[in-house]
Protein backbone atom coordinates (compact mmCIF):
# COMPACT_ATOMS: atom_id res chain seq x y z
CA UNK A 1 0.00 0.00 0.00
CA UNK A 2 3.27 2.15 -0.12
CA UNK A 3 2.17 3.73 -3.93
CA UNK A 4 -1.57 5.00 -2.28
CA UNK A 5 0.25 6.79 0.23
CA UNK A 6 2.18 8.67 -2.35
CA UNK A 7 -0.80 9.33 -3.94
CA UNK A 8 -2.47 10.69 -0.97
CA UNK A 9 0.36 12.79 -0.24
CA UNK A 10 0.25 14.23 -3.60
CA UNK A 11 -3.20 14.95 -3.60
CA UNK A 12 -2.72 16.87 -0.13
CA UNK A 13 -0.48 18.49 -1.34
CA UNK A 14 -2.65 19.81 -4.01
CA UNK A 15 -5.44 20.97 -1.65
CA UNK A 16 -3.36 22.70 0.70
CA UNK A 17 -0.61 22.21 2.73
CA UNK A 18 0.74 18.56 4.15
CA UNK A 19 2.45 18.94 7.54
CA UNK A 20 3.38 16.09 10.19
CA UNK A 21 0.38 15.56 12.57
CA UNK A 22 0.97 14.82 16.13
CA UNK A 23 1.84 11.50 17.46
CA UNK A 24 -1.12 9.03 18.18
CA UNK A 25 -2.57 8.42 21.17
CA UNK A 26 -2.18 4.38 22.54
CA UNK A 27 -5.28 2.66 22.55
CA UNK A 28 -6.76 1.47 26.20
CA UNK A 29 -6.20 -1.93 26.96
CA UNK A 30 -9.69 -3.12 27.43
CA UNK A 31 -9.10 -7.19 26.91
CA UNK A 32 -10.66 -9.82 28.37
CA UNK A 33 -8.73 -11.65 31.03
CA UNK A 34 -7.89 -15.66 30.24
CA UNK A 35 -7.59 -18.34 32.43
CA UNK A 36 -4.75 -19.85 31.93
CA UNK A 37 -4.52 -23.37 33.24
CA UNK A 38 -2.44 -24.52 35.81
CA UNK A 39 -0.15 -26.63 33.67
CA UNK A 40 0.43 -23.43 31.27
CA UNK A 41 3.83 -21.41 32.61
CA UNK A 42 5.44 -18.31 31.25
CA UNK A 43 8.96 -18.47 30.14
CA UNK A 44 9.59 -14.58 29.61
CA UNK A 45 12.01 -14.21 31.56
CA UNK A 46 13.69 -18.12 31.61
CA UNK A 47 13.98 -18.36 27.74
CA UNK A 48 17.14 -17.82 26.33
CA UNK A 49 15.51 -16.62 22.62
CA UNK A 50 15.22 -12.99 23.48
CA UNK A 51 11.53 -12.60 21.13
CA UNK A 52 10.73 -9.17 20.27
CA UNK A 53 7.53 -7.71 21.57
CA UNK A 54 4.77 -7.53 18.82
CA UNK A 55 3.19 -4.69 20.07
CA UNK A 56 -0.10 -3.67 17.80
CA UNK A 57 -2.76 -1.20 19.77
CA UNK A 58 -5.58 -0.29 17.93
CA UNK A 59 -4.51 2.94 16.29
CA UNK A 60 -6.83 6.16 17.77
CA UNK A 61 -7.70 8.69 14.38
CA UNK A 62 -6.12 12.12 14.68
CA UNK A 63 -8.87 14.89 14.49
CA UNK A 64 -8.81 15.00 10.50
CA UNK A 65 -8.40 11.16 9.95
CA UNK A 66 -12.08 10.59 12.41
CA UNK A 67 -13.65 13.25 9.92
CA UNK A 68 -12.83 10.93 7.12
CA UNK A 69 -13.47 7.48 9.12
CA UNK A 70 -16.81 9.45 9.75
CA UNK A 71 -17.51 10.46 5.98
CA UNK A 72 -18.37 6.40 5.34
CA UNK A 73 -20.52 4.20 6.51
CA UNK A 74 -18.20 0.97 6.57
CA UNK A 75 -16.64 0.47 9.65
CA UNK A 76 -12.35 1.15 8.92
CA UNK A 77 -9.80 -0.11 11.35
CA UNK A 78 -7.02 -1.30 9.31
CA UNK A 79 -4.14 0.16 11.33
CA UNK A 80 -2.14 1.30 7.77
CA UNK A 81 -4.88 2.72 6.19
CA UNK A 82 -5.46 4.96 9.78
CA UNK A 83 -1.84 5.58 10.42
CA UNK A 84 -1.69 7.23 6.68
CA UNK A 85 -4.23 9.47 7.47
CA UNK A 86 -2.72 9.95 10.66
CA UNK A 87 0.40 10.93 9.50
CA UNK A 88 -1.12 14.28 7.79
CA UNK A 89 -2.77 17.59 8.47
CA UNK A 90 -4.29 19.68 5.96
CA UNK A 91 -4.69 23.92 5.98
CA UNK A 92 -7.53 25.00 3.47
CA UNK A 93 -5.62 27.87 0.89
CA UNK A 94 -7.83 30.00 -1.18
CA UNK A 95 -6.24 28.19 -4.00
CA UNK A 96 -8.25 25.13 -2.99
CA UNK A 97 -11.51 27.19 -3.86
CA UNK A 98 -13.66 25.18 -6.45
CA UNK A 99 -10.71 22.59 -6.66
CA UNK A 100 -12.35 19.17 -7.54
CA UNK A 101 -10.46 15.49 -7.28
CA UNK A 102 -11.38 11.99 -6.74
CA UNK A 103 -8.37 9.73 -5.90
CA UNK A 104 -8.25 6.25 -5.73
CA UNK A 105 -6.62 4.83 -2.84
CA UNK A 106 -6.38 1.27 -3.66
CA UNK A 107 -8.59 -1.98 -2.76
CA UNK A 108 -7.80 -2.30 0.83
CA UNK A 109 -8.87 -4.93 3.83
CA UNK A 110 -11.03 -2.31 6.22
CA UNK A 111 -12.42 -4.04 9.22
CA UNK A 112 -12.00 -7.49 10.50
CA UNK A 113 -15.17 -9.19 12.43
CA UNK A 114 -14.21 -11.59 14.96
CA UNK A 115 -16.95 -14.60 15.00
CA UNK A 116 -14.88 -17.08 17.16
CA UNK A 117 -11.73 -17.32 19.67
CA UNK A 118 -10.56 -20.41 20.91
CA UNK A 119 -7.07 -21.38 22.76
CA UNK A 120 -5.33 -24.43 22.04
CA UNK A 121 -3.20 -24.68 24.58
CA UNK A 122 -1.02 -27.92 23.28
CA UNK A 123 -0.80 -26.24 19.65
CA UNK A 124 2.88 -27.42 18.72
CA UNK A 125 5.17 -30.35 20.84
CA UNK A 126 8.58 -28.48 21.53
CA UNK A 127 10.28 -30.57 23.64
CA UNK A 128 10.24 -33.61 25.69
CA UNK A 129 12.44 -34.19 28.86
CA UNK A 130 12.91 -38.39 29.76
CA UNK A 131 14.42 -40.43 33.00
CA UNK A 132 14.10 -43.91 32.66
CA UNK A 133 13.90 -44.90 36.09
CA UNK A 134 12.91 -48.28 35.74
CA UNK A 135 15.97 -49.87 37.39
CA UNK A 136 16.39 -47.31 40.01
CA UNK A 137 15.88 -47.88 43.70
CA UNK A 138 14.90 -44.10 44.83
CA UNK A 139 12.85 -41.49 43.21
CA UNK A 140 14.65 -38.90 40.65
CA UNK A 141 13.55 -35.67 39.95
CA UNK A 142 12.79 -34.20 37.12
CA UNK A 143 12.73 -30.66 35.86
CA UNK A 144 12.34 -29.15 32.06
CA UNK A 145 15.11 -28.24 29.86
CA UNK A 146 14.58 -26.75 25.98
CA UNK A 147 16.92 -29.50 24.31
CA UNK A 148 17.13 -27.64 21.03
CA UNK A 149 15.97 -24.56 19.82
CA UNK A 150 12.40 -24.12 17.94
CA UNK A 151 10.52 -21.60 16.19
CA UNK A 152 6.80 -22.03 15.86
CA UNK A 153 5.03 -19.95 12.95
CA UNK A 154 1.03 -19.35 12.94
CA UNK A 155 -0.50 -18.06 9.61
CA UNK A 156 -3.36 -17.67 8.01
CA UNK A 157 -5.98 -20.97 6.99
CA UNK A 158 -6.15 -19.43 3.67
CA UNK A 159 -4.63 -17.37 1.06
CA UNK A 160 -6.33 -13.73 0.83
CA UNK A 161 -5.52 -10.53 -0.92
CA UNK A 162 -3.34 -8.38 1.59
CA UNK A 163 -2.93 -11.14 3.64
CA UNK A 164 -0.08 -9.15 5.94
CA UNK A 165 -3.10 -6.32 6.61
CA UNK A 166 -5.50 -9.10 7.62
CA UNK A 167 -2.88 -11.07 9.86
CA UNK A 168 -2.68 -7.15 11.66
CA UNK A 169 -6.65 -6.96 12.50
CA UNK A 170 -6.75 -10.39 13.31
CA UNK A 171 -4.16 -10.05 16.05
CA UNK A 172 -5.64 -7.18 17.52
CA UNK A 173 -8.90 -8.72 17.84
CA UNK A 174 -7.39 -11.72 19.59
CA UNK A 175 -4.63 -10.07 21.97
CA UNK A 176 -7.81 -7.70 23.30
CA UNK A 177 -10.25 -10.60 23.85
CA UNK A 178 -7.62 -13.19 25.49
CA UNK A 179 -4.93 -10.59 26.88
CA UNK A 180 -2.28 -13.08 26.24
CA UNK A 181 1.52 -11.85 24.02
CA UNK A 182 0.85 -12.71 20.22
CA UNK A 183 2.89 -13.57 17.45
CA UNK A 184 2.75 -15.07 14.06
CA UNK A 185 6.28 -16.34 14.63
CA UNK A 186 7.87 -17.31 18.52
CA UNK A 187 10.79 -18.99 19.14
CA UNK A 188 11.76 -21.06 22.57
CA UNK A 189 15.84 -21.11 22.91
CA UNK A 190 17.79 -23.82 23.58
CA UNK A 191 18.44 -24.28 26.62
CA UNK A 192 15.38 -22.64 28.13
CA UNK A 193 14.82 -24.18 31.68
CA UNK A 194 11.97 -24.04 34.68
CA UNK A 195 12.35 -24.97 38.20
CA UNK A 196 9.64 -26.77 39.31
CA UNK A 197 10.26 -30.37 39.69
CA UNK A 198 8.49 -33.87 39.37
CA UNK A 199 9.39 -36.99 40.92
CA UNK A 200 10.04 -39.94 38.68
CA UNK A 201 9.44 -43.23 41.14
CA UNK A 202 11.36 -46.36 40.81
CA UNK A 203 10.43 -48.92 38.08
CA UNK A 204 8.97 -45.91 36.53
CA UNK A 205 9.79 -44.11 33.37
CA UNK A 206 8.50 -40.61 32.79
CA UNK A 207 8.49 -37.95 30.64
CA UNK A 208 8.06 -34.05 30.93
CA UNK A 209 6.72 -32.77 27.03
CA UNK A 210 6.55 -28.85 26.14
CA UNK A 211 3.98 -27.09 23.73
CA UNK A 212 3.51 -24.40 22.55
CA UNK A 213 -0.24 -22.69 23.22
CA UNK A 214 -1.97 -20.57 19.65
CA UNK A 215 -5.21 -19.04 19.70
CA UNK A 216 -7.58 -19.87 16.66
CA UNK A 217 -9.33 -17.05 15.14
CA UNK A 218 -12.55 -16.53 13.08
CA UNK A 219 -14.16 -14.21 11.48
CA UNK A 220 -14.61 -12.20 8.41
CA UNK A 221 -13.01 -9.54 6.67
CA UNK A 222 -14.52 -6.98 4.76
CA UNK A 223 -12.56 -5.23 1.60
CA UNK A 224 -13.20 -2.01 -0.53
CA UNK A 225 -11.90 0.03 -3.16
CA UNK A 226 -11.19 3.58 -1.14
CA UNK A 227 -11.34 6.85 -2.35
CA UNK A 228 -10.47 10.28 -1.22
CA UNK A 229 -13.07 12.90 -2.53
CA UNK A 230 -11.65 16.73 -2.34
CA UNK A 231 -14.58 19.54 -3.44
CA UNK A 232 -13.17 23.17 -2.46
CA UNK A 233 -12.61 23.09 1.51
CA UNK A 234 -14.85 19.86 2.03
CA UNK A 235 -12.73 16.49 1.95
CA UNK A 236 -14.20 12.87 2.43
CA UNK A 237 -13.43 9.35 2.21
CA UNK A 238 -15.94 7.15 -0.35
CA UNK A 239 -15.61 3.16 0.03
CA UNK A 240 -17.17 1.32 -3.51
CA UNK A 241 -17.24 -2.25 -4.30
CA UNK A 242 -17.35 -3.61 -0.42
CA UNK A 243 -17.22 -7.42 -0.26
CA UNK A 244 -16.49 -10.27 2.74
CA UNK A 245 -14.60 -13.18 2.48
CA UNK A 246 -14.46 -15.71 5.43
CA UNK A 247 -11.18 -15.87 6.67
CA UNK A 248 -9.12 -18.06 10.29
CA UNK A 249 -6.00 -17.78 11.64
CA UNK A 250 -3.57 -19.86 14.09
CA UNK A 251 -1.76 -17.26 16.32
CA UNK A 252 0.87 -18.89 18.82
CA UNK A 253 1.35 -17.62 22.51
CA UNK A 254 4.80 -16.10 23.03
CA UNK A 255 6.64 -17.42 25.81
CA UNK A 256 4.35 -19.23 27.04
CA UNK A 257 4.98 -23.04 27.65
CA UNK A 258 1.98 -25.84 28.28
CA UNK A 259 4.20 -28.72 30.68
CA UNK A 260 2.35 -32.40 30.32
CA UNK A 261 4.02 -34.79 32.71
CA UNK A 262 3.04 -38.60 31.79
CA UNK A 263 4.98 -41.43 33.33
CA UNK A 264 4.49 -45.20 33.59
CA UNK A 265 6.03 -48.32 32.97
CA UNK A 266 7.01 -48.37 29.42
CA UNK A 267 8.47 -46.34 27.09
CA UNK A 268 5.73 -44.19 25.55
CA UNK A 269 6.16 -42.34 21.88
Amino acid sequence: MQKASVIFAIALCLFGLVQPAAADDRAKDNHEQTKIPDYVVTISKENTYPNPTQDLPRLQPSELAKRLLDSVDVKIENPTLIRMLNETTVNPTKASIGFRAKIFLGTWPLNYDSERTNINWEFKRVNVNKIDNRGGKSPQKMSYRQEKEVQVKGGLTAKVPNGEEVKKMMMIEASEKTGLPLSFETVIGKGTKKEQTYNVQPKKISYLYGYVPAVNEKGKVTYGEVYLSLTGSKMELEVKNVTHQGIGAWIPVQDYLALKYATGDEPQP
